[in-house]
């Protein structure tokens, strides 16, 4: 019984730092930010690693509302002046993810290098 109860001790144990090692991962990623400011996205091009999860703050730093918008991530979101939304993406496959504002159809579109 002792041996039974020292490997559900190890399991239990094993599962907790599997866990929290995931957590750490995902939490302690710092993202990237993507701020709108003189009508144009910056950076228009964002580099960031494939197969990892990670989060995008969206900074409006303009005097109009403007829309983070992107089908090939399926995201969607309007921007108040002065407000900064975060964006929790999963992991991406190797690849080039556009973005855009479609509140604003002169404004050049941006893209998410996933590598």
């Amino acid at each position: 019984m002792s041996d039974t109860r020292s490997k559900s001790s190890i399991n239990s144990l094993v599962l907790f730092v599997v866990l929290a090692v995931a957590a750490t991962t995902y939490a302690g990623n710092q993202g990237a930010e993507l701020r709108f400011e003189n009508h144009q996205f910056k950076p228009q091009t964002l580099a960031v690693p494939a197969g990892e999860p990670f989060i995008l703050k969206v900074v409006n730093s303009s005097k109009e509302t403007i829309e983070f918008e992107s089908f090939k991530l399926n995201r969607e979101k309007a921007v108040s002046p002065g407000e900064t939304i975060t964006v929790r993406l999963p992991a991406l496959s190797p690849g080039n993810y556009d973005f855009y504002d479609d509140f604003h159809q002169d404004v050049p579109e941006g893209a998410i290098v996933a590598k």
